[in-house]
């Protein structure tokens, strides 16, 4: 079979109904009508000899070799995008383009805060959507063009994915505005005596924190583990157990001035944020807006988050290993 003898556009239908899971949500994308999606559904399943899609609760599910082929269809359409970007060149004045983010909950109020500020009078027509990426699939998302870009901490990902260093956060100790048990410092006494919630999503292992806590020979107590920087700092504000996280992690409240913030006791390195890319983007004049968009953005979030060298030499810690993080 050669190229020419197929519709390429029956793999733009492909994706669609591997994206909504259904022909008619896929439709609804496609702005065409279900005989149209269906019809083209069976030219593909008698192309490649294979269901492709089977329907189980009410879902279209991808068969193994459906799962197989579906990055290189997306690269292909993404590559085809990107050629057509180059000939009719992005306006963000003008031209209506959505922007699909992969960003961690602990990430999304300061940055999203700074770049619609940036972007909101010069691209009043683009549209930003962000989502969570698992690690193991960014790569994968990146390439398929499902993610323009992403941020997060440094990732053992191929040549074929892109980075810059966008956003360096100091770690911070949280505790309730009138923690009775708290004056104007915390030290290292106070911290080890005090209990603690920890924020990970993983079942097992070191959280980002006490990785560093153990190779200092300490060991705090952890009373309660939860996924996310929104639950914590809820739980924080309404006891006495503290939070030890990035700065940022108070942002996610609706009242951030429920909770005190101090400098971490201990000698914790940053987080350091990367953003990420994949190589077939790199010339795309689009995709190149948005990671200067969101470099100058995390610019404008100050000096105690955004990653500069201090005049004072600092004690060089070894490296925290890749994609060790606080989610």
């Amino acid at each position: 079979m050669h190229v020419r003898d197929i519709d390429l556009n029956l793999f733009v239908v492909f994706d669609a109904i591997y994206s909504e899971g259904g022909v008619s949500r896929a439709c609804f994308r496609l702005n065409l009508t279900q005989p149209a999606v269906s019809h083209a559904l069976g030219r593909l399943r008698a192309m490649f000899n294979d269901p492709l899609f089977v329907r189980r609760h009410h879902v279209m599910t991808p068969t193994p070799l459906a799962r197989q082929i579906i990055t290189t269809v997306r690269q292909a359409i993404n590559g085809l995008e990107t050629t057509l970007t180059h000939t009719d060149r992005f306006d963000p004045a003008k031209t209506p383009k959505r922007f699909v983010i992969g960003l961690r909950n602990n990430l999304e109020a300061p940055i999203l805060s700074a770049l619609v500020n940036r972007i909101s009078a010069v691209a009043p027509l683009v549209e930003i959507a962000t989502v969570r990426c698992e690690r193991n699939n960014l790569e994968r998302e990146l390439a398929a063009g499902t993610l323009d870009v992403a941020i997060d901490t440094l990732l053992p990902l191929s040549a074929e994915v892109r980075r810059a260093q966008i956003l360096t956060e100091r770690i911070a100790v949280f505790a309730r505005r009138d923690h009775p048990d708290l004056g104007a410092r915390l030290d290292k006494k106070t911290y080890l005596q005090m209990e603690h919630v920890c924020v990970t999503s993983r079942r097992s292992g070191l959280s980002f924190e006490d990785f560093q806590f153990q190779r200092l020979g300490i060991q705090r107590t952890v009373r309660l583990l939860c996924q996310n920087f929104a639950t914590a700092c809820h739980v924080v504000s309404r006891n006495n157990m503290l939070l030890t996280a990035s700065e940022s992690a108070a942002s996610v409240l609706e009242q951030p001035g429920l909770l005190r913030q101090f400098p971490c006791p201990f000698p914790i390195s940053p987080h350091i944020n990367y953003l990420y890319w994949h190589a077939t983007a790199e010339g795309d004049t689009t995709n190149q807006w948005l990671r200067e968009q969101l470099l100058a953005a995390a610019a404008t979030l100050g000096p105690s988050d955004v990653g500069r060298k201090s005049g004072r030499a600092q004690k060089r810690r070894p490296p925290i290993p890749v994609g060790l993080a606080a989610e």
